[in-house]
């Protein structure tokens, strides 16, 4: 039997934590208009935060539901932005041989390397 890596494991979990959340989310429209019992929005945040964020995002979307209630219309997205953050922030590669940073700007083509002295373009290191 194979063993998973952990890159593995937490690549499952984001999907499946996506995928419920996005579906949570039109459960809970649906529900809104039924008028019947309703998931909680302490709940739907909080499947946002745990690693369904885009699956959030999308829902919100998709559903078109909680787009109006400004904690869910900033807050997911604040959520998207500090979890994208954090992923940058943990998966910096360390070089052994310059002991520089590798980190890679989503939304941009550019390299940046950052060194103890200063952050300095990929051009200019050589």
């Amino acid at each position: 039997m194979e063993t998973l890596s952990l890159q593995h494991i937490a690549q499952i979990y984001l999907v499946v934590i996506n995928v419920v959340t996005f579906f949570v989310y039109g459960i809970d429209k649906w529900k809104a208009k039924r008028s019947k019992w309703r998931v909680s929005e302490a709940a739907l945040l909080g499947l946002a935060v745990v690693g369904g964020s885009i699956g959030a995002w999308l829902g919100m979307k998709t559903w078109h539901h909680k787009t109006l209630h400004r904690k869910f219309r900033y807050g997911v997205p604040l959520i998207i932005i500090a979890q994208i953050a954090l992923f940058l922030l943990c998966s910096c590669r360390f070089r052994k041989d310059n002991k520089q940073t590798s980190v890679f700007i989503l939304s941009t083509s550019s390299e940046v390397f950052i060194s103890s002295d200063a952050i300095k373009p990929k051009s200019e290191i050589g």
